[in-house]
Order: structure tokens, then C-alpha cells, then sequence
């Protein structure tokens, strides 16, 4: 117990000047994807900024990696998406404070299921998550979040039936926009001292000031003046048919929320050559969402983006990401006036850019070298992710379909070598697996009628891995008996005899024990 609650590593060389300005440069950082994040999911940017700090904070002291930055997420903020339809189609009436209370019940159950995987221990469980399942993941993510941004090309983008910009209204917002991608791109070229989509922010805030630009702001959307988080439990209907119309959510939540946790630890974890801890990180991600939900925040998860420009800056340590999220809440209580007056533009063009470095274009080179199996799985995640906004079930399916195939490749791979030894007794000596899918292949190997008297099965080179292999072998045992002849299992693994073992009430084979030698040695 008591090493699951130690928090930090004293022994560990903390260098205080790299932590402190790296936690600045993250917090600096963090403010216009907070923002970005809550705007994409149709919410105020507090709950955004709320979410941040408390992702932030709570993560960095309790989580599994030190160095990893969490907050409010475009993969989250894309789940509420779905949500808010689904609660707009049920009352067209409803309004965005109440749909707010709903998204804070999901953040709450969300966090408990978090909780409850990593005391399972189901973190190791993202080895099973294939390449391709994780290619579609990110590339539905980043066509999601880049299709978001269309609306703010219209004259009032909280409005769905708001008309597309016109003449010369059109051509300033198109114009900072693509300044600020271009400060993106090309910034990182020069210099990695600042954070380039924070130079970009700083830039066309600038610029719109300066020349005095008309051009929408935070502020025309919603509000940003906050003070500390305040205590707030859902102001929902405490029933069972709003707990049911939320659980599907909040499960979509905890599973992207996890799966992008376990998958930037994993990046974290390579560049820094230690090791993380998922299942604790999976705890503090759940007590995190709770506490965000309560703490009227959004919730979110691990950032890929900001964690790697905290490790790129030098920080291994917690105290960055801890300085990080106490600065954010700092800017929102003290500087909101400032950031109602950021530009739009620059926040466009910033999530414009984050959706181009989502996506893997690498995956998209490798499509006449990747199997077919791969590439159709790799784009029924994505067209999954896109249309259904279900990522999670988009990573399932994706893992179920590679699994089927990983099956049937395997089932054709089960052969047999033949022969008849100077006693007469017939060998099969199998190669590959024994299951489920490869019974029917294994059972055309053998040809009873015509076999000797006696026949032995050699699984050397094969296991016997669940029932129906079991099965198989109980049928072919019968059809050699019912036939007046005797056949044998030789070299069976430890695990496959106990299977067999366990088995013992419904199937009857005749196992050879191996034989046990015993090593000659020079000692008296």
C-alpha cells in the first residue's frame, strides 16, 4: 500500500529552473486549446479552462508518468458532441446551461469507470490494440476535429443555420487564418523556444489590434471570466433513465480517455526510456474526471501535443505539470479581459493545424505495403470515428475485425508431417495452434480408416489452446476407437495437459508422459 501512495521520488534530481518554465511554456499553451476544445464540443470555454486545471493538476500529482500533461481534449470534446444532439433531439428546448449539468453527470461516471479499470489492472489490455486500429483512431480524430472548424466560417458560428461569411468578412477571417497555420508550420523551423501556436495567438492578436479588425473573438461566443472553480453537483434528473441515456457516453468517454492516456504514456515512456505505470495513471484519470465534473469542468484526458512539448523542454518531473495547471488557473481568475479579445482566427487556425499534425499521413504511404486485411481496418476505425463519433467503438470493432483476421490467418497455418516408424505405429507430428479455427483443417489431416492399429499424435510443435480444440480431439479419439484402433498424445505443454486435465469429465485420451531424464554430473 504504502508504495501505490507514494507520490513522488525524492531520490529523483529535480531541475527546478527547467521545470518552472517548461510548466509556463505548458500553461502558455494550454489556454488557447482549452478554449478551442470547450468551443468544439458547443460549450463555454470555462468549462474547457476549469477542466485543464484540474486534469492538469490532479494528474500530475496522483498519475502513473511524470512529465505527461492532461486536460480538456478534442478526443473528449467529441464525444459531448454526440451528446448534445442526442439531448437537443429528445428537448429541442433545452438550453446550454442544462445540457452543461448533463455533460458534468457523464464526466463524473466517466471518471468512475476509469477508476474501476485501473483497479482491474485492464491498463495492460492496450497491447491488444493493434497498429492499424490506432491509424483509424487518429485520423477519424483529426478529420472530426478539422470538420469543426467549418462553422466558424459563418456569420454566427453558435448557430447552425447561421449564412457563410461573404466579400470582404470572408477574406480578413480567411486571411488570419491561414497567417496563423503559417506561423505554425514555419516557426518550429526557426526556433523552439516558444510555443509556435502561442507566437500565432500573440501574432494575429496583434495584428487585429493594431489595424483595429473587426473580426470575431472569445468574447462574442461566451464569457471567460472565472473565478476558482466552483462546487457544483449535476443539477440533472436522478433517474434510471438518465443514468441509461448517459452511461454509453460516459463509457465512450473513459475508453478514449484512456486509450489516449495509455497511448501518450507509451510515446512518453520511449522518449524518455523509463517506465510508466498505466494502471495507476488509468486511477488518476478517473479521480481527475470526478473531481472535473464536481469542479464544473469538461473533463478530458493525457495531451500528446502538450506532453511532448513538456518533455521537449526538458521537464521529467512532476513540478511542471503541477506549476502548469496553477499558472492556467491564475490566467483565467486575472487575465480573462485578455483572452475574450483573442482572435477566433488564430484559434481556427491553431485547431486547423492541430487536426493536420493528428493525422497520420504516414499511414497513407504505406497503403500498397500495409496487408489489405490492415488497410480495411485501418478505414472502418476511421469512417467509424467520423460518422458514428464513437471512438471507442470505432477502436472495438477495429480490434475485434484484426483479431478475426489474426484467426483465420492462423487457422490455415496448422499442417501435418507424416510417417510410419519400424513398429508400425503411424506419427502425425502437428505444426501451429489448435483452435477454434483450425479444427476443421486439423481434423482433414488424419485418414482413420486406412491409418495402423496404432497411431500417435505428436504436439511438439503445437499447443492445444481452448475447448473446441479439446473437442476436436475428443471426436478423433472416437472415430479411431469406434475404427478397433488406438491412438496417443505425446508432447503436450504443461498448460495444454491442464487443460486436458481440467476436461477430464468429458473427453478420454490417452496421453504418453514424457520422459523425465536426469543430467550426469562429476559431483560425489
Amino acid at each position: 500500500m504504502q508504495a501505490y501512495f507514494k507520490l513522488f521520488d525524492l531520490k529523483q534530481k529535480v531541475n527546478y529552473k527547467t521545470e518552472i518554465l517548461s510548466g509556463l511554456t505548458v500553461a502558455l499553451a494550454l489556454v488557447p486549446e482549452a478554449v478551442a476544445f470547450a468551443l468544439l464540443a458547443g460549450l463555454s470555454p470555462l468549462t474547457g479552462l476549469y477542466a485543464a486545471f484540474v486534469m492538469g493538476l490532479v494528474t500530475a500529482i496522483l498519475g502513473g508518468r511524470p512529465g505527461m500533461i492532461s486536460g480538456a481534449t478534442g478526443a473528449v470534446a467529441v464525444v459531448f458532441v454526440g451528446l448534445i444532439e442526442t439531448l437537443k433531439t429528445q428537448n429541442p428546448d433545452i438550453s446550454i446551461d442544462e445540457i452543461t449539468q448533463y455533460i458534468f453527470a457523464t464526466v463524473i461516471i466517466a471518471g468512475v469507470i476509469q477508476i474501476i479499470a485501473g483497479l482491474l489492472k485492464l491498463g495492460k489490455l492496450m497491447r491488444l490494440v493493434p497498429q492499424p486500429v490506432i491509424f483509424g483512431f487518429v485520423n477519424g480524430l483529426a478529420i472530426i476535429i478539422f470538420s469543426a472548424q467549418i462553422s466558424q466560417f459563418t456569420v454566427d458560428s453558435t448557430d447552425p443555420n447561421a449564412p457563410w461569411m461573404q466579400g470582404a468578412e470572408l477574406a480578413i477571417f480567411s486571411g488570419l487564418v491561414a497567417l496563423s497555420m503559417l506561423i505554425i508550420w514555419g516557426l518550429p523551423k526557426l526556433t523552439k523556444f516558444v510555443p509556435a501556436g502561442l507566437v500565432a495567438i500573440l501574432v494575429i492578436f496583434g495584428v487585429v489590434y493594431v489595424f483595429n479588425i473587426d473580426t470575431t473573438t472569445v468574447g462574442d461566443i461566451a464569457s471567460v471570466k472565472g473565478e476558482f472553480p466552483p462546487l457544483s453537483i449535476p443539477e440533472i434528473p436522478y433517474t434510471w433513465e438518465t443514468f441509461m441515456l448517459l452511461l454509453p457516453y460516459a463509457g465512450i468517454v473513459a475508453g478514449v480517455g484512456l486509450i489516449e492516456s495509455l497511448l501518450t504514456l507509451n510515446i512518453v515512456d520511449e522518449i524518455t526510456q523509463t517506465r510508466g505505470r498505466g494502471n495507476k495513471e488509468a486511477v488518476a484519470q478517473g479521480t481527475a474526471n470526478i473531481l472535473s465534473g464536481i469542479l464544473s469542468g469538461m473533463g478530458g484526458c493525457a495531451m500528446i501535443g502538450q506532453s511532448l512539448i513538456n518533455i521537449s523542454s526538458g521537464s521529467r518531473a512532476r513540478l511542471a505539470g503541477i506549476f502548469a495547471a496553477i499558472m492556467l488557473l491564475v490566467f483565467v481568475m486575472f487575465g480573462s479581459s485578455l483572452i475574450e479579445k483573442l482572435p477566433m482566427a488564430a484559434l481556427t487556425g491553431l485547431m486547423i493545424m492541430v487536426s493536420i499534425g493528428t493525422f497520420e499521413w504516414a499511414s497513407l504511404r504505406t497503403f500498397n505495403k500495409m496487408p489489405k486485411s490492415d488497410v480495411i481496418v485501418m478505414i472502418a476505425v476511421t469512417l467509424i470515428t467520423i460518422f458514428l463519433h464513437n471512438l471507442a467503438l470505432a477502436v472495438l470493432v477495429g480490434v475485434i475485425i484484426s483479431a478475426l483476421v489474426f484467426a483465420w490467418d492462423n487457422a490455415k497455418r496448422i499442417r501435418a508431417r507424416k510417417h510410419i516408424d519400424e513398429n508400425g505405429i503411424k506419427h502425425y507430428e502437428i505444426y501451429g495452434p489448435l483452435f477454434f479455427g483450425s479444427v476443421q483443417v486439423f481434423n482433414e489431416k488424419f485418414d482413420v480408416v486406412n491409418d495402423p492399429e496404432e497411431v500417435i499424435i505428436d504436439f511438439a510443435e503445437s499447443r492445444v489452446v481452448d475447448m473446441s480444440a479439446i473437442e476436436a480431439l475428443n471426436k478423433l479419439t472416437e472415430r479411431y476407437q469406434q475404427a478397433g484402433k488406438k491412438v496417443h498424445l505425446r508432447h503436450l505443454s504443461a498448460d495444454c495437459l491442464q487443460l486436458l486435465k481440467n476436461a477430464d469429465k468429458i473427453i478420454d485420451i490417452n496421453v504418453i508422459e514424457d520422459p523425465t531424464y536426469k543430467v550426469m554430473t562429476d559431483q560425489l
